[in-house]
């Protein structure tokens, strides 16, 4: 029987139990914040981010993982583990495939599986626990990539931004840059495209329209066919307890996670966001 060790970044943000239960590895990223450097989810925790957001007059920056870190990782589960594989923040936001990939080029111990998800957060959630279950099973290093892989294939993040001003000073705005200089009332709507890459879809008129079109565009996309979900926030876990409850009503859910963002994504998109990550099982 094959041992298949996952790892994963923290933008997955996963909670401690899973870590533990399937014995993930986490690498963080890094957030900078004046001459202070914290590792996301190690050194700074979202209640702290958002404490110190609140007052600074400048915003934080965040980096990839080196090649190193990544390398340190795998060197660790090299006595342990037949294989790794690794799902991680889509490449088309962040530069955390390609130092895994370096990394997994100097590595030669075993082989190594970089699986890039193209999305982050609960999305990348899902991914890793898909991969995580089936190295729980037995499977082969094959076996759990391509579990990772059909998840990718059929996953959905779609979510909505009280502003866009983390995404424009972060540089990470994408397709989103047609709504800026738009009334703070509206809200855009945005996904991950195909090639990873954040991109605007539409813009409603308040917050409550938008969460109701996130549910609308996940029955639209599951079709009828059953769901594992995630419900992602940034400091809203209100606001994401019941906009769960409501798309519970309207999909069939398999499973549900609900999952806050990381301080490194946070960093991104700003407090207030919140979003919907899922894939159907049958699509």
């Amino acid at each position: 029987m094959s041992k298949i060790a996952i790892v994963t970044d923290s933008t997955a943000y996963l909670p401690t139990k899973w870590i533990e239960q399937y014995n993930l590895c986490v690498v963080p990223i890094k957030v900078h914040w004046g001459n202070e450097t914290f590792l996301d989810g190690v050194d700074i925790t979202p209640i702290e981010f958002y404490t110190r957001l609140a007052h600074s007059t400048s915003l934080p920056t965040t980096s990839q993982p080196s090649i190193q870190d990544f390398v340190q990782v795998f060197e660790s589960l090299a006595d342990q583990a037949d294989g790794i594989v690794a799902p991680l923040i889509s490449s088309g936001i962040s530069g955390t495939v390609a130092s895994a990939q370096a990394a997994a080029k100097e590595f030669s111990r075993l082989p190594v599986e970089i699986v890039d998800t193209k999305v982050t957060s609960a999305g990348l959630a899902l991914v890793v626990l898909a991969a995580a279950r089936a190295a729980a099973q037995g499977k082969s290093l094959q076996e759990v990539r391509q579990a990772a892989d059909e998840v990718v294939r059929r996953l959905h993040l779609f979510f909505a931004v009280d502003t866009l001003e983390y995404l424009h000073r972060g540089g990470r705005i994408g397709g989103a840059s047609r709504y800026l200089g738009t009334a703070l009332s509206i809200k855009p709507i945005l996904f991950f495209n195909s090639e990873g890459k954040l991109d605007a879809l539409e813009r409603v008129r308040t917050k409550g329209k938008a969460l109701q079109r996130l549910i609308a565009l996940a029955e639209e996309k599951a079709d009828g066919h059953p769901v594992h979900l995630g419900v992602i926030h940034a400091n809203a876990p209100q606001v994401a307890q019941e906009f769960r409850e409501q798309i519970s009503h309207h999909l069939n859910c398999k499973e549900v996670l609900t999952l806050e963002l990381s301080p490194a994504i946070s960093t991104h998109v700003g407090p207030g966001t919140i979003g919907i990550a899922f894939y159907t099982k049958n699509a």
